[in-house]
């Protein structure tokens, strides 16, 4: 049973619920049963204290300690009233000698008990058929002169046993209806579950494009069964991002490579002047620094992909911050002869990793640089505006068209590459920075203009 129970969850559901169904019926049936008992227990005890009390009013006292019993009264009212439950009644004297009886007793007699028991409701049994009574004196100045007995069947008892059987018998068939009911139901309500079993098992690596049918109640099931399309969605995206990714890195590494065996094939075919071979041994060693570059930015990618709890907080000064990355580029800034104007209209302090942020930053200016022409002008503003920090880089060089600004975040995506074949670079750069700023929590936009420029602008939370 316990195997039985623990495999399915339809009905561990049904048991689950007889559970608490069992235990709310047991507790309706015992109240009943004790309501019953009391009721009839009650009913009994009255009948048989009226009986009493009318009995004592046939008996009359004199001035001898003796008692009479008005037995033409008794006996009329004994014929005229009808009584589905038999009533027993006895007189005795002082010495608990017998007088008078019912009819009804015919040769039995009722037991007299001791005066202990007087005024009380005492079960006792007549031909073995059981029976209440109840025994009183009778006084006559102060003294005692007799005694009446009156009882009564406790036939109606057996109301209360019919109704103790009847519920034992029927609270284990109550219960397994209950189970059979709940068990069908609990199928019902979980077959959506049934269906995303079914349609996850049919989902596998080359088979991502299926989706669980949603429901039409929309309740917690379709909620789960919502929340499962999404991450399929997601995980849909992510492996194919990595297939894009892996092909393109494939092709951006081959390409070099490809360039390079040319290049020796073609030095070695013949001897060449020393200024060939420097050329081309130069030309080689700028391609393999670019393979480098591009291991060194995929390996940066792959490491961040998944590294937010990995991140270290602390408090940057954001000014000294981007004046620091300035100066790597300052080689670069000088030669292109590139006008760095930096607007901070205060100190700015951020919470933030400080190592990713420096690689934001460096990117930036990085490709801010690369696509500026000579005696451009590069401006950097950091301004609060809402409490939050705007940092806006902003360049004159060969901007972005419109339709690739979607794109830029992309791996490898480069814009504007025919038109600008002297501008060597990855593509990879902009896809680390949309990475890292999602980390952080840094707030991203780009706007550019092709032959304008770009302004991009990180807004951080202070």
């Amino acid at each position: 049973m316990t195997n039985f129970f623990s495999f399915s969850f339809k009905n561990r559901i049904a048991f689950n619920y007889i559970i608490s169904s069992s235990i709310l019926i047991a507790l309706v049936f015992v109240c009943i049963h004790f309501i019953v008992k009391f009721s009839v227990n009650q009913h009994i005890n009255a009948g048989i204290q009226e009986e009493l009390n009318k009995h004592l009013d046939d008996v009359t006292t004199d001035e001898n300690d003796t008692y009479l019993i008005q037995v033409d009264q008794w006996r009329a009212r004994e014929h005229n009233s009808i009584k589905v439950n038999p009533v027993f009644v006895e007189f005795y004297d002082n010495n608990k000698q017998l007088i008078d009886k019912s009819p009804n007793l015919n040769d039995s007699n009722l037991e007299l008990f001791p005066n202990t028991c007087n005024n009380k409701f005492v079960n006792a049994s007549l031909n073995d058929v059981p029976l209440r009574q109840i025994q009183t004196t009778i006084i006559n100045k102060g003294k005692i002169v007799g005694y009446v007995v009156v009882a009564m069947s406790l036939e109606d008892f057996e109301i209360v046993a019919i109704l103790t059987n009847t519920l034992l018998i029927s609270f284990p068939i109550i219960l397994i209806i209950l189970f059979l009911i709940a068990r069908f139901f609990a199928g019902r309500s979980i077959k959506p579950v049934q269906t995303i079993i079914e349609t996850s098992s049919k989902i596998t690596k080359d088979n991502l494009t299926t989706r669980i049918p949603l429901p039409n109640n929309k309740d917690e099931l379709f909620v789960l069964s919502d929340n499962i399309n999404n991450l399929l969605d997601r995980i849909e995206n992510a492996i194919e991002r990595e297939k894009q990714f892996t092909s393109d890195a494939s092709h951006e590494l081959r390409t070099p490579l490809a360039v390079m065996k040319g290049t020796m094939e073609v030095l070695i075919r013949k001897p060449r002047t020393q200024e060939e071979y420097q050329s081309k041994i130069n030309f080689c060693i700028a391609e393999v620094d670019r393979l480098n570059h591009m291991v060194d930015q995929l390996l940066l990618l792959a490491r961040f992909e998944n590294q937010k709890q990995n991140l270290k907080e602390e408090n940057i000064f954001l000014n000294g911050l981007i004046l620091n990355v300035l100066s790597r580029f300052s080689k670069e800034i000088k030669t292109n002869e590139i006008e760095i104007k930096t607007q901070f209209k205060d100190h700015y302090y951020i919470n933030s990793d400080n190592y990713s942020l420096e690689i934001i930053i460096n990117n930036i200016i990085s490709n801010a640089i690369k696509y500026s022409s000579n005696q451009s002008k590069i401006q950097i503003i950091l301004q609060s505006e809402n409490n939050k920090i705007n940092c806006i880089i902003s360049d004159s060089g060969i901007g972005i068209n419109d339709s690739d600004l979607d794109k830029i975040y992309n791996s490898f995506y480069r814009s504007n590459t025919d038109e600008h074949p002297e501008i060597k670079g990855t593509g990879i750069g902009l896809s680390i920075v949309k990475r890292l700023c999602d980390l952080l929590n840094i707030s991203i936009s780009i706007q550019s203009k092709k032959d304008i420029g770009t302004t991009i602008q990180l807004t951080f939370k202070k």
